[in-house]
């Protein structure tokens, strides 16, 4: 038995210490719990984990497990440019985007610094310019609106980061588009004036289907509207396809490209983080890379009980496979992070979703977990009810600020005494006995009150990990967002996963090219006849 598999089986026998463990009962005999299992960085983001099913043993073994996986060596390979993607021979390297590797590597015998440097000086002009009316629209007259056409991580990073920082929004309006069911473009096309709207196309290939299926509906709708002329002015790529974009009607000089050491789900601080620069301003797109920055160094050098992502990570490896929770939900009480649990769902379930390792063989032990999550108090109105009495354990990461960017202080007050109010019911849970003086206490009768009790029992001792900050500033977002890449990063080290490769989403996009012809003509074809035959039936009504 390998040494890392000793760990594991510590691990699974050390899961019985926790058979009468409660966390009112730790809270009560421990009242450092708080100090001995909270960790900050920089004096503005605090992690506290403090309500999980832990204690000293449970760290040390977690510790030993992510040392003896070789997490360090993995992140040092990955800094200096090795092709750890090795399903697809490629470096893995957004971590330099924002200024975390050494200046003079070198990728394929490319300077990927000045390279980085070079494209962003080009976006950063051109966000500039539509800012300030200097890049306009075919009338010469500023853009009013942006509209970015992509899918994946071409969608869903900048659109959650826009979301997220629309209090620092001064310029253009920003809108997303992504499905290819064509009304969510036409819903958009119904608010917006084609002489001041600005499409940038998001496809590094530029031959993404749905991605393009939506931005020849938008050339069309310019088109009909402003001539063909246009589309040069009204138009940009974000994408390093040369030929197809100037081909879709695009000049080179508003391509902006970006590399195979970025995966999509990690590219939003790309030339992909377009739309959030013209949206926000350079400079603060400055501050979001300086935040993930921050963080980076922070996941290098801190010691293992000091380390944000390191702890979250081993956290979530507890919990996946020691207790076999098969979901983490992911609970911002911000309004503005709506799409943040969206976001996680694909930069976690795409890259360790995974039932095969790097090496080819089938992985020991469960991977990836389904992460889902809504914002604020509309999720405990919703599914909250499920992680308090549910059957099954959801483990909870909570997210709140201290101070609102642009609310009003009442209503952040009661904001966060809902967050911090669900952090303590979770953990503490209702005895038998508080349910019963509460019923006495409101007149119920000797009977319903036996009646009720057992529905308002609530068990407790149910995990949560709360991350508080000071403010949900372009910095602190971009703190958040690198602190679960190297989640990420940890656990699918350990599960001995390849985190950067997506070939589950590839299946699904070849079969939908192979039954395109067929849905569209109304022959058989190679698709399921039966289904074919009754869509060709419908059609028909």
């Amino acid at each position: 038995m390998s040494s890392l598999e000793v760990i594991w089986s510590d691990l699974i026998r050390h899961r019985q210490d926790f058979a009468n463990f409660h966390m009112r009962e730790a809270f009560a005999q421990d009242p450092n719990r708080f100090d001995r299992y909270s960790t900050e960085m920089d004096g503005c983001l605090t992690l506290d984990y403090s309500r999980n099913r832990i204690d000293q043993k449970t760290m040390m073994l977690l510790e030993n497990l992510i040392t003896r996986a070789g997490v360090a060596e993995r992140y040092a390979q990955m800094k200096s440019g090795v092709a750890i993607n090795n399903t697809e021979g490629r470096s893995v390297l957004h971590i330099a985007l924002r200024g975390s590797v050494d200046e003079d590597l070198v990728v394929d015998g490319q300077p990927i610094v000045a390279d980085i440097n070079a494209v962003k000086t080009r976006l950063y002009a051109f966000a500039k310019g539509v800012r300030d009316g200097s890049i306009a629209a075919h009338d010469g007259q500023p853009f009013t609106d942006v509209v970015n056409i992509g899918i994946g991580g071409s969608d869903l990073g900048p659109h959650m980061v826009a979301r997220a920082l629309a209090a620092y929004h001064d310029g253009p309006r920003v809108h997303f588009v992504s499905n290819v069911d064509g009304a969510h473009m036409g819903d958009t096309l119904k608010t917006l004036d084609p002489a001041r709207t600005l499409f940038l196309v998001a496809s590094k290939t530029f031959t993404t289907q749905e991605t393009m299926t939506n931005a020849r509906a938008a050339k069309l709708w310019l088109v009909a509207a402003l001539g063909e002329a246009a589309v040069g002015d009204h138009f940009a790529a974000l994408s390093t396809n040369k030929d197809a974009v100037e081909a879709f009607g695009i000049g080179a000089d508003r391509m902006f490209e970006f590399w195979d050491w970025v995966g999509g789900r990690y590219s939003v601080w790309s030339a992909i983080g377009l739309p959030v620069m013209i949206a926000i301003g350079p400079d603060g797109f400055e501050s979001f890379l300086a935040g993930a920055r921050s963080m980076d160094s922070h996941f290098e050098t801190a010691p293992f009980r000091r380390n944000i992502p390191m702890l979250m990570a081993a956290l979530g490896l507890w919990y996946r496979n020691i207790w076999a929770c098969s979901s983490v939900a992911v609970l911002p009480y911000d309004q503005r992070l709506e799409y943040f649990a969206d976001f996680l769902q694909q930069l976690d379930m795409e890259s360790n979703g995974k039932s095969v390792r790097t090496d080819g063989s089938k992985v020991l032990r469960p991977t990836g977990p389904v992460i889902w999550g809504a914002a604020g108090t509309n999720g405990q109105h919703a599914f909250y009810q499920e992680l308090h009495q549910g059957s099954d354990i959801t483990p909870c990461e909570f997210l709140i600020a201290a101070k609102p960017t642009d609310a009003d202080a009442g209503q952040h007050d009661l904001l966060l005494a809902n967050c911090l109010a669900q952090v303590e019911a979770l953990a503490l849970g209702r005895t038998a006995e508080e349910a019963k003086a509460q019923l006495e206490a409101s007149g119920k009768s000797a009977q319903e009150v036996a009646a009720l009790v057992p529905h308002k029992v609530f068990a407790g001792n149910r995990p949560s990990s709360l991350l508080f900050y000071d403010k949900l500033t372009p910095e602190m977002l971009g703190r958040l967002i690198a602190l679960y890449e190297q989640k990420v990063f940890v656990q699918g080290v350990v599960w001995g996963v390849n985190s950067y490769d997506q070939w589950g989403v590839e299946l699904g996009k070849e079969l939908a090219s192979k039954l395109a012809p067929a849905v569209q003509s109304g022959d058989r074809g190679d698709g399921d006849p039966a289904i074919l035959d009754r869509l060709k039936a419908y059609r028909a009504l």
